[in-house]
């Protein structure tokens, strides 16, 4: 392959590969996406006929007869496309992005189930509001129910973050010290990647999270199963239980209905359903736990939990045991 046609291919290469990322504005999953989603498909469309426009204009200024080329060259040219035609162009996309606006803000009705979403470095975490009855902290994962209207309160305890998740709608900066909400609902079930969207340090880029989008039921069902915490029976898991304790991992963590109590690090409760760690950094396997236990910065550089590398093989089986019974 010639030098010069090694950079379009690869640019070729790249385009198409971008189509295997979970995470895209142009998969709409509800109503805000879709909104964003048909604004980009405008502009992008609209931004192919002006290109077209001016390489045709252009190869006629060239190589197009004289009449064409005096025209081309007056005053009339460039008072009409070169002013009047991105004036109301610009003014109508203008407009249209300002109603979209609007549009996303609005909130003209209660919303149906409020989360608590707080950025942190570089975690998130998550509180569902419930009438009558406490808050149920989660980190990391969002469960939500199909075709409600979510409204998603959003903080930050560090620096600035930023919450997005495509395919449901457009993002919104969490800054410290101010409180921001956002509505979003997903249209179908489905896994929806998440991604923190501004720069906060260190691994930013690892700073993820997924929501899950299942019927109400379902929803309602593992809500309400936050409260029921049974007690481990079988001996290897009363074992991890135990080094969990005594080795003070309670003091950064939290696991309802036992001593640990933490609030430093992600709430641990029902660490064993979530489908990644660390933020949707590594799949949630027992390898990967364990790795992450024994040190964090193998499995995330960068993360602010020290390593724990003072456990035998059994006991970090039975650790990781105990924390993959936790659901």
């Amino acid at each position: 392959m010639r030098r010069g046609a090694v950079i379009p291919a690869a640019m070729v290469g790249l385009a198409g590969l971008s189509a295997c990322s979970p995470q895209s504005a142009l998969s709409p999953a509800g109503d805000e996406a879709e909104r964003i989603a048909l604004l980009s498909w405008s502009l992008f469309a609209g931004a192919a006929v002006i290109l077209s426009l001016v390489l045709a204009a252009l190869g006629a200024a060239i190589w197009g007869p004289a009449r064409i080329r005096r025209v081309l060259s007056g005053d009339g040219l460039i008072r009409w496309g070169g002013t009047v035609f991105p004036v109301v162009t610009l003014s109508v996309l203008l407009g249209y992005g300002l109603w979209l606006m609007r549009e996303t803000i609005a909130v003209p009705t209660p919303p149906e189930l409020r989360i608590d979403v707080t950025g942190e470095q570089w975690w998130w975490r998550i509180a569902y509001h419930r009438e009558g009855a406490a808050p149920v902290s989660e980190a990391n994962e969002i469960r939500i129910p199909v075709g409600r209207d979510i409204e998603f309160t959003l903080r930050s305890n560090d620096v600035i973050h930023s919450f997005w998740v495509p395919s449901l709608g457009g993002k919104l900066d969490m800054i410290p010290g101010r409180t921001n909400r956002l509505r979003l609902k997903a249209d179908r079930p489905g896994v929806y990647r998440g991604q923190c969207a501004e720069y906060c340090g260190g691994p930013h880029a690892l700073m993820a999270l997924e929501i899950v989008a299942v019927p109400q039921a379902e929803f309602d069902a593992w809500l309400a199963a936050a409260d029921q915490r049974g007690r481990p029976a079988e001996g290897r898991l009363v074992r991890g239980e135990q080094l969990f304790l005594s080795a003070g991992c309670g003091a950064c963590h939290a696991v309802r209905g036992t001593q640990a109590a933490g609030v430093v690090g992600p709430d641990l409760s029902r660490v064993g359903g979530r489908r990644f760690l660390g933020a949707a950094t590594v799949p949630h396997t027992p390898e990967n736990l364990a790795g992450f236990i024994i040190n964090p910065q193998t499995v995330k550089p960068g993360a602010l939990m020290p390593p724990f590398a003072i456990f035998s093989a059994e006991e970090i089986s039975a650790l990781t045991s105990h924390l993959g019974s936790l659901r």
